[in-house]
């Protein structure tokens, strides 16, 4: 499937593989929470050019589970994006009808770009991981990690935190990469979840696979030849009988 996102690009600047490729392999890497800012903070502005030229689809895949969830109230229903970056999964909604959306993230510079875009009704910095989410307990209808939850990025410790901010009978939605490269990740990603349901905290609803996620940009991370890497969608049901607590 070929992405629908970004159609539009900087007329100076152009972006290649090449440059989208480096770009992601740093952002993988082990850094200091100062470097991993800076890097972003200066990536912001070639970030949408990036991912269009991986063909990342996990926006639209989120939005395709989302319409499936809410066939109606979606002008009602309260979203949070963690690690909202530009607003990529925030545009999707909006043209499904989600006009309620506050934002998160840790870097300035992608905060700054989704402002431009008057997509989310609050955008607020939090150093994810790091930092307790500034928002009340059972506060949202549907709360979203997309993109983030990958080696070197955001850890799987935040899913306590996904859950604290949704509301009783709302929906964790979160993505990770299934590539060789992400197996480690992945793995303690599914304990949390699994641990979670387990202690009756919310249900798991859905589970997708998904083959194309994006383009690969190490050979390494490449199974049988393919020149997409593999992702995959998790959404949870918090459960009714949850009480607003910090678990």
């Amino acid at each position: 499937m070929k992405s629908q996102l970004h159609k539009s690009r900087m007329a100076t600047d152009q972006r290649t593989f090449a440059d989208a490729q480096r770009a992601i392999l740093f952002a993988q890497k082990d850094k200091t929470i100062d470097e991993k800012m800076t890097f972003y903070n200066t990536w912001a502005k070639c970030y949408e050019q990036d991912v269009a030229l991986l063909d990342y689809q996990a926006p639209i895949f989120v939005k395709q589970s989302l319409a499936a969830l809410f066939t109606t109230g979606r002008d009602q229903a309260l979203v949070l994006d963690v690690a909202c970056g530009t607003g990529l999964v925030a545009q999707q909604l909006q043209g499904l009808g989600f006009h309620h959306i506050h934002g998160v993230d840790g870097s300035e510079g992608m905060l700054e770009i989704a402002q431009s875009k008057g997509l989310y009704e609050s955008l607020q910095k939090c150093m994810l991981g790091m930092e307790l989410l500034p928002a009340s307990p059972d506060s949202y209808d549907v709360t979203m990690i997309v993109g983030a939850l990958s080696d070197g990025q955001v850890p799987p410790t935040i899913l306590p935190e996904l859950h604290r901010v949704t509301k009783s009978g709302g929906y964790v939605c979160m993505t990770t990469r299934t590539n060789i490269a992400n197996q480690l990740y992945k793995k303690q990603l599914v304990a949390v979840i699994e641990d979670m349901e387990q202690r009756r905290l919310w249900d798991i609803v859905k589970v997708q696979q998904v083959e194309h996620w994006e383009r690969a940009v190490s050979a390494s991370g490449v199974e049988q030849d393919s020149e997409y890497i593999s992702g995959i969608i998790y959404i949870c049901r918090k459960s009714s009988n949850q009480q607003s607590k910090n678990n």
